[in-house]
């Protein structure tokens, strides 16, 4: 499993959610709060969201707090959780009738599969969104914003691939459509973690200087926000770069800025990178301890992560049964209901059918009789 494939921007793409979602002011004030504290500080953001859960009663307002929930998880690593809240928002979602919730449900739940790497499932659900996408008013913000996030999870699982050409042309119009949306302050963080990938694009294509590039605007947009996980996973990004350069001393540099930005986040997959490439950076400089040190860091991390994401898989896969149960149960109902009616129906024709033979034959019998009374006369 590829830690690049894992990056922050799925925190980032559900966030943008609950900008369609929130209504009230109380309540958009609580869950702003918790935006900003999931990148840096995800427990307090959760604390928020279970909050607002026991006392919110309104379908489209705790669809919202179960976003927060589920994002706020996903910045803790914690998968199992977040496919829990997401699966509730969605079951919600079916019972409202606001497409733009709708819609920024299911591209969520497609974030969610992206992120456990079941990509044909995250596919399907976007396919799904897309149905909703479309009979969104063209050029408004919760059209180009839902845009953008499907075709900057498409981008990651063609990054995923191994495919950056075609991860490339995806990222690049999620972008585009992120700049269409007037309130810019919205798409810092999108555009922070979009330009984060497209340098390990560019990196993989051995253009390192489009990668550079593309890094240090993933840094500027997160310095906008000051999104200190942003940051450390650009930083993460450029220190790579550096790494392959084989100039180890600016990228442990940087990798120990990152280190420090992300020591609040418990995003095992930021540590677990950030642990890897100073491991690898201190191997190559010849010192065997440190190299140690963090080598073993860099394991524990990848085994809470593993542990973390099968747990999740397996929630999927009983979810996945379950939703195969109802589709079945579906289909035997339908077929119960068409066989009734293809009886009566039948029914109802033989009926029909009986009734005209009975009628001709005894209007034949009639006319034969009057046949015979007017031979006899």
């Amino acid at each position: 499993m590829r830690i690049e494939s894992h990056t922050i921007f799925m925190i980032i793409l559900f966030v943008n959610s609950f900008f369609v979602c929130a209504q009230s002011i109380s309540h958009d004030s609580l869950l702003k709060k918790a935006r900003l504290d999931i990148y840096d500080n995800p427990d307090h953001a959760i604390a928020i969201g279970k909050n607002l859960l026991k006392k919110e009663k309104d379908i489209n307002k705790s669809i919202s707090v179960y976003l927060l929930l589920s994002t706020a998880n996903i910045a803790k690593r914690n998968f199992d959780e977040s496919f829990q809240y997401i699966l509730k928002a969605k079951d919600l979602a079916q019972k409202t009738n606001d497409l733009k919730l709708q819609t920024s449900v299911l591209v969520s739940v497609a974030i969610q599969y992206q992120q456990m790497e079941l990509f044909s499932k995250s596919l399907e659900t976007l396919n799904e969104a897309d149905r909703y996408l479309e009979r969104l008013p063209k050029e408004s913000p919760e059209k180009l914003i839902e845009t953008a996030r499907s075709y900057a999870i498409r981008g990651m699982i063609y990054k995923s691939q191994s495919n950056s050409e075609i991860a490339l042309e995806k990222f690049l119009i999620s972008i585009g459509n992120f700049e269409k949306v007037k309130m810019k302050k919205t798409t810092f963080a999108n555009m922070s973690v979009v330009y984060y990938n497209i340098g390990y694009c560019y990196l993989n294509l051995n253009e390192q200087e489009k990668a550079r590039q593309a890094f240090i605007r993933s840094i500027q947009y997160a310095e906008k926000l000051n999104a200190k996980s942003l940051k450390a996973f650009a930083l993460k990004g450029l220190a790579e770069m550096y790494k392959q350069n084989r100039e180890n001393e600016k990228a442990l540099g940087l990798l120990i800025q990152a280190e420090s930005l992300s020591q609040n986040t418990g995003d095992l997959i930021l540590n677990e990178g950030i642990y890897k490439e100073m491991s690898e950076n201190y191997l190559a400089m010849g010192k065997p301890d440190l190299y140690q040190v963090y080598n073993k860091k860099y394991f524990e991390m990848r085994f809470k992560r593993e542990q973390s994401e099968l747990s999740s898989i397996n929630h999927s896969i009983n979810n996945h049964n379950r939703e195969t149960q109802k589709k079945a149960k579906e289909l035997r109902n339908k077929y119960n209901y068409l066989s009734i009616g293809i009886i009566l129906s039948g029914s109802a024709i033989i009926a029909i059918l009986i009734y005209f033979i009975v009628s001709i034959r005894n209007r034949n019998n009639k006319y034969h009789k009057e046949i015979q009374l007017l031979i006899r006369s």
